[in-house]
């Protein structure tokens, strides 16, 4: 039976070391603080099998994050098959409630329903859960984090950390020196997402559909994800859509974007495309500032902030492009200019590996932080 993380949080039943199992560390993380901060962590990936549970294989072994023990978990569907990691086979078991004892990091991302399912489980054993899905994110409890932006907020946590959708990832570090520097009074973001982002599923299914339109084979599609044609095609809606005419997707940039700002003043339009492009998610940004601020300034200020690259000689054709950062754990910025429409206005071209800093590497970067802040 799940464990409701509400369940959890309410729980105020006092213990020896003068914590609750309400508060901050909880159950076996109040014992785990008094601790001196270990070396090496006991590490479980919630998804292990899946795209972006391989990519967090992959981020965690570029980092040389320390771990101990590789717990990689999935569903009955790939439980039982391995995975690797730094050259060595790991069997992937299934995941239970009874998975995360002794574990002290647990990546999820396996699904809202998934996370939803398990995660309490795994905080009351005694791990922090750092959430790929969407179902804590907005949660008031639950700290929505891009460790560029908002680092301190992690300290906040209750068991369960949330990384944001992709789209909002690769935003807000944009928005965050520009907002430092003169504020921001409103965004406009048009997204331009790979199929990557709606699971190898979509990733299959563009190729199948590209190598029978090459062939010459029309008509003949097998649609399991997407709602029409992506081959050749754009698709204007990702996620469905709400009564007030966004896509679910489109809202989430909304109120992530200001969650994770920590300002609800700013005001925020998306319009989100899924476009025929594997891997990367690219972005026009249009921000109206509350002091003017020159395309030039915003070009210092970008290429001074952590993980934010500057491409950016038109005149040359240099311009971030989603072929250029697979792999790369960077996010990228060009076409910088002043809007012509708007007194204090900046348009921005914004790309970025939605695997990575969109998911599997923003979710290390969390995890490296609660080492350094001596959280865990």
């Amino acid at each position: 039976m799940a464990i409701s993380i509400n369940e959890i949080a309410s729980s105020k039943t006092p213990r020896n070391d003068g914590l609750y199992s309400g508060d901050v560390q909880y159950n076996n993380l109040g014992k785990r603080r008094q601790k001196m901060a270990k070396k090496k962590y006991n590490v479980a990936i919630v998804g292990a099998t899946g795209v972006v549970g391989k990519e967090m294989l992959a981020v965690l072994a570029e980092r040389k994050f320390p771990i101990d023990k590789l717990i990689p978990l999935a569903s009955e569907r790939t439980a039982g098959t391995s995975v690797e990691y730094l050259g060595k086979k790991y069997k992937v078991e299934l995941t239970t409630n009874k998975s995360f004892e002794g574990v002290d990091i647990a990546l999820f991302s396996a699904g809202a329903k998934i996370s939803e399912m398990f995660a309490p489980a795994a905080v009351k054993a005694g791990a922090v859960v750092i959430d790929n899905t969407s179902h804590f994110r907005m949660d008031p409890k639950v700290p929505l984090v891009v460790p560029e932006v908002n680092a301190k907020d992690i300290k906040k946590h209750k068991g369960i950390i949330a990384n944001p959708n992709c789209s909002t990832a690769q935003m807000v570090l944009v928005l965050k020196p520009i907002y430092d520097a003169v504020g921001i009074k409103r965004v406009v973001v048009s997204t331009y997402q790979s199929v990557s982002g709606a699971g190898k599923e979509a990733i299959d299914e563009l190729l199948y559909e590209t190598k029978n339109i090459m062939n010459c084979v029309i008509g003949n599609t097998d649609k399991k994800v997407m709602a029409h044609q992506i081959a050749f095609n754009l698709i204007p809606q990702i996620d469905s859509f709400l009564p007030n005419g966004y896509t679910k997707e489109e809202i989430k940039m909304v109120n992530e974007t200001k969650k994770i700002m920590g300002d609800n003043k700013i005001e925020v339009t998306a319009t989100c495309i899924r476009v025929p492009v594997f891997v990367g998610h690219s972005e026009s940004v249009n921000i109206e500032t509350k002091k003017k601020i020159s395309a030039d300034q915003a070009r210092k200020l970008f290429s001074k902030f952590p993980n934010l690259v500057v491409v950016d000689k038109p005149e040359k054709k240099i311009y971030p492009m989603p072929i250029d950062c697979v792999g790369k754990n960077d996010t990228f910025v060009g076409r910088i200019r002043e809007d012509i429409s708007v007194k204090n206005g900046l348009d921005l071209w914004v790309v970025s590996d939605n695997l990575r800093k969109g998911a599997a590497f923003n979710a290390v970067q969390i995890a490296e932080e609660l080492v350094k802040q001596k959280l865990i």
